[in-house]
């Protein structure tokens, strides 16, 4: 039988079954012992964060009153680390040809009612161009699996039609991969071509239910999946993001696992995940989530999303537009630090008019536009930041933790974000949003601690309003 080894660079061991099931064991146990629950919260108090186990408690735990502390702890330790900034970004997807048969996506290669799509260079460069028209900066480019139509020369090529593409003010400054796992060789590629951080969802941590929900093709190979971080390491990318799809399997169980996978990669690497996402199982072509007995409420999500900011609180935490408004609303308040906006999950949908259905990978349940959610963020308290300074400065893996770690990333973020706010609000923004960014930057100028950086901050920001543009710290 696998031992439990965080060190370990065999899947099995690192993200090991029978740690799992005693972890929660433990959690159910002491899920009311409100004097270890009091210790855990007093060590995240720290933030240093937890182990997995310590974590799995505060998941169990059901007292309001602590609950209420978790939240509480989570929310302040969001605003030390990252302040009141939420980092926009969208997807971007460039084909639904796919060789796996995932039970839970509709790009599955059985499915035969779905329109099979893939861009050319040409038609990259539109969507990109609609993109950068509504103010992105930060892409995650999305493609199915399949050696044929979407070998890693074409994930190559789009990355660096991606990067080439200058129209008006626009530029896509910073793009992250979300991928298939792959090789060592093949993750060098990706770093050479300047990605961002590579993501890829586990999907499950359940071996067992992660065989029976890949029945077919290269996905079904839960160890090479599973250790696939491990090699995109070894191929010299610093950032790597982890996630699962809650609804899947117990959410305990992957709760666990996630927090596995993060100690083994800050034990073998030096480095935690760069960002943890937490999307849902939702509805699409060919899927019904109900389907899936494990889908979990709003409640229990928004309690994940607590516990696991305050268990790897050095984090970026995303969620997607699979989730509503008033969802996103509850869960940003608690350790959210990146959401997409203006999403089309869909091949090739954002030079069309319309929301295309017909090769969505699932239905998008917040469809405001990019304009709309970054009022709406302003209006709440958020500085929505199209920052992507620590990327194209070098501050990549443990350069950016430790910053990060220290607190001291408040001198360069803060700023950087108000200076990418300023030029949303002057090239994209409607009148309503300008006024209420305008408003917004003028006071959280002051909350920039150094003068000096503050007076900098305010030099550029005139220098954006005469017509210059990229500027960060």
């Amino acid at each position: 039988m696998a031992q439990y080894n965080p060190k370990s660079l065999k899947a099995e061991e690192f993200i090991n079954h029978e740690e799992i099931i005693e972890t929660l064991e433990y959690a159910e146990k002491n899920k009311n012992n409100i004097t270890l629950i009091d210790e855990i919260l007093e060590k995240a108090k720290q933030r240093k964060g937890l182990t997995h186990r310590e974590a799995s408690v505060l998941l169990a735990c059901e007292n309001e009153e602590k609950i209420e502390e978790i939240y509480n702890l989570a929310e302040q330790i969001k605003k030390d680390f990252y302040g009141n900034r939420i980092v926009m970004f969208a997807p971007l997807y460039l084909s639904n040809y796919c060789v796996n048969g995932c039970l839970y996506c509709p790009y599955h290669l059985k499915n035969k009612h779905i329109a099979r799509k893939k861009l050319t260079q040409e038609e990259i460069k539109k969507e990109v161009i609609a993109l950068q028209d509504m103010g992105h900066k930060r892409l995650a480019i999305e493609a199915g699996e399949d050696p044929v139509n979407n070998p890693i020369e074409y994930i190559l090529e789009c990355i660096n039609t991606i990067y080439s593409i200058k129209h008006k003010n626009g530029a896509i400054r910073r793009v992250n991969v979300n991928i298939a796992a792959t090789t060592v060789e093949n993750y060098k590629k990706l770093h050479d071509a300047g990605i961002g951080t590579y993501i890829l969802f586990q999907e499950t941590y359940h071996k067992e239910s992660y065989e029976r929900l890949h029945p077919t093709g290269p996905k079904h190979n839960y160890a090479y999946h599973t250790e696939a971080m491990d090699r995109a390491m070894e191929g010299g990318i610093d950032d790597v993001g982890l996630g699962v799809l809650f609804g899947l399997e117990m959410y305990k169980y992957e709760f666990a696992g996630l927090l596995m996978h993060a100690e083994h990669l800050e034990a073998v690497h030096g480095v935690g995940p760069h960002t943890i996402s937490v999307p849902r199982v939702k509805k699409a072509d060919d899927i019904d989530p109900d389907e899936f007995d494990n889908g979990i409420s709003d409640d229990i999500f928004c309690k994940i999303a607590a516990c696991i900011r305050i268990a790897v609180p050095y984090t970026g935490m995303i969620v997607s537009t699979r989730e509503n408004q008033s969802c996103r609303e509850k869960i940003i308040r608690l350790g959210v630090s990146q959401i997409s906006g203006g999403s089309r999950t869909s091949v090739g949908g954002y030079t069309e008019e319309e929301r295309p259905h017909d090769t969505e990978q699932f239905d998008v349940s917040d469809q405001r536009t990019l304009d709309e959610v970054v009022n709406w963020l302003m209006s709440t308290g958020y500085i929505p930041s199209f920052c992507t300074a620590c990327y194209r400065e070098g501050r990549t893996g443990d350069r950016f933790m430790s910053l990060c770690k220290s607190g001291q990333i408040q001198n360069c973020c803060h700023p950087n974000a108000l200076m990418t706010l300023k030029e949303y609000l002057m090239d994209y923004a409607s009148e309503d949003t300008k006024k209420i960014g305008e408003a917004l930057i003028k006071a959280e100028l002051e909350n920039i601690p150094k003068d000096k950086v503050k007076e900098i901050c305010k030099e550029n920001l005139q220098k954006i309003e005469n017509g210059i543009r990229d500027f960060r710290f």
